[in-house]
């Protein structure tokens, strides 16, 4: 890694923010960290919380977790575990030891620094959609599978809005490149055309190397300046009820060894993969996140660990799962409580069960995305772009959750809720008096431009006015927003000594044959 200090200087900082085209497409909010002012929503009484913690805890001593790994069944069994095949039974007190030593906040330092993450605190930080097979825009008018092109033009509108923090999965799965080698070629388009904080997948030894590596090479680091320091992360899923599959759990002990951030977020469909109580439901999941935190902190103490939820509920009727539903407002919220009561940073996700981007998208999304502020969330997945129960990637879905998310930003904003004199304003209040309005007076003038949040994708005209401009409905109006944000934009810097080790390293793990299929 010759002159690892040079790549450095000119591959990161706030260069990243600057050399972009396309800033003129839209007036966006700049680069930011929300900070949650608000006091978490916590509909759990102090019981409530502790029977939970009793639920989640009596289900890892008496009825156990199955880790399909051998490594993790050996380690358990050193720590002490009761082990019976698959079967991992773990003592409450080792269970909230290990839990214990993990860090309440961490921060996440991708190529760019000046896009450094915190994680935990009041943060909240939102990410892309991630890992939907299948894509949708309004020129196609219908669902189709992803490729390369439609994944990479997600990663641009993920690196051009700012209110996206993190890139995670694949924010369309490219099913026109070959699984064995996919990882190499998404990663490599993420790592040029984005520099904010990457995602592993967790499946498989070679697929989590390979990243791991590629993040190195584009931070210009040493081994051991990426070791000392969480430069990316991974998120498992439990396979719910009570289970921990191989490849996840490897992934999960390689990360962990190497001082990266590590996400647990079990899958639970209450009715279906967990009792169809919420309170149940919640208690599986906190079991099921719990002890994959203790082995990771068994193996690494103090590694970087966040919980999860992914609790909702399904359609009765049918199996589907739901998603913004009322009861998965509440299991988030609630789950939030658990995060707090173990010390945890905690992940949670912003999604709906609608098909294309339409009022059912919008208020089950919203629904979500305000779950997570009210349950004082760290993290949120699939902040952006997510339709399907996350089978489809939208562009323009992505976009109208950017104007959500922005919204959630500004109504963070300390200024909005501040009382000082200017904002009591009784000098504007006596000049207007009883007759008048605030239209004029200078005190108006001196904040009208920045007074209130100005929307980019909203319409705030009259019918009328509307109608006399062409009558565009907002997916329309997001996707003419999508095309030219697409035609805008250049990638941010990139030293291109990096680049082309990057590019040689992709090209030699392809001439080994990547990652082993069945296919």
């Amino acid at each position: 890694m010759a002159d690892a200090a040079t790549r450095k200087k000119r591959g990161g900082g706030r260069a990243g923010n600057a050399h972009r085209r396309g800033g003129e497409v839209i007036e966006q909010m700049p680069w930011r960290i929300p900070v949650n002012i608000d006091r978490p929503t916590e509909p759990l009484s102090e019981e409530g919380v502790a029977a939970i913690h009793e639920g989640a805890m009596r289900i890892l001593e008496e009825i156990g977790v199955e880790f399909l790994n051998p490594e993790a069944l050996a380690i358990f069994k050193q720590a002490g575990c009761k082990v019976e095949g698959d079967l991992v039974r773990m003592d409450r007190d080792f269970v909230m030891e290990m839990v214990g030593k993990a860090p309440s906040e961490f921060t996440i330092t991708p190529r760019n620094p000046a896009r450094q993450i915190p994680i935990g605190g009041k943060h909240i930080v939102f990410g892309n959609v991630s890992s939907p097979p299948n894509y949708w825009d309004m020129e196609l008018g219908r669902k189709v599978p992803g490729n390369r092109e439609m994944c990479q033009n997600l990663l641009k509108l993920t690196q051009y809005f700012n209110c996206i923090h993190f890139a995670g999965g694949y924010p369309v799965e490219p099913v026109d490149i070959h699984a064995s080698v996919r990882h190499l070629d998404v990663l490599y388009d993420k790592l040029t055309l984005t520099d904010k904080v990457m995602h592993a997948y967790s499946l498989g030894k070679e697929r989590v190397e390979d990243v791991m590596e590629m993040v190195r090479i584009a931070g210009g680091l040493s081994h051991e300046e990426f070791d000392a320091t969480p430069r990316m992360y991974t998120n498992i899923n439990s396979t719910s009820p009570l289970k921990h599959d191989y490849p996840m759990m490897d992934g999960w002990m390689r990360l962990a060894r190497r001082g990266q951030a590590l996400v647990v977020t079990p899958f639970t469909l209450a009715g279906a993969m967990a009792p169809v109580t919420m309170a149940g439901a919640v208690a599986q999941s906190i079991a099921e996140g719990l002890c994959a935190i203790a082995l990771a902190q068994y193996i690494n103490p103090g590694v970087a660990c966040a919980i999860g939820t992914f609790t909702s509920n399904v359609d009765m009727k049918s199996g589907a799962p739901a998603f913004g539903t009322p009861e998965y407002m509440r299991a988030t919220q609630m789950t939030g409580q658990l995060a707090r009561f173990y010390g945890l940073p905690m992940r949670s996700s912003g999604v709906c069960a609608a098909n294309v981007p339409d009022g059912q998208a919008m208020w089950e999304t919203s629904n979500s995305l305000w779950a997570a502020v009210q349950s004082g969330t760290n993290m949120v997945y699939h902040a952006a772009g997510w339709l399907e129960g996350g089978l489809i990637a939208s562009p323009e879905k992505f976009i109208m959750d950017c104007e959500l998310l922005q919204q959630i930003q500004r109504y963070m904003e300390p200024v909005i809720t501040a009382t000082g004199p200017d904002e009591i304003a009784l000098d504007a209040i006596k000049e207007v008096g009883n007759q008048g309005h605030f239209f004029g007076i200078q005190h108006t003038q001196d904040r009208y431009t920045t007074a209130f949040y100005q929307p980019f994708l909203s319409d705030w005209k009259n019918y009328e006015a509307w109608e006399a401009a062409g009558a565009v409905w907002t997916p329309e109006r997001a996707h003419h927003m999508f095309k030219e944000i697409i035609g805008s934009f250049e990638a941010p810097p990139l030293d291109e000594a990096i680049r082309e080790e990057l590019a040689a390293f992709v090209e030699r793990r392809k001439r080994e044959g990547g990652a082993p299929t069945d296919f």
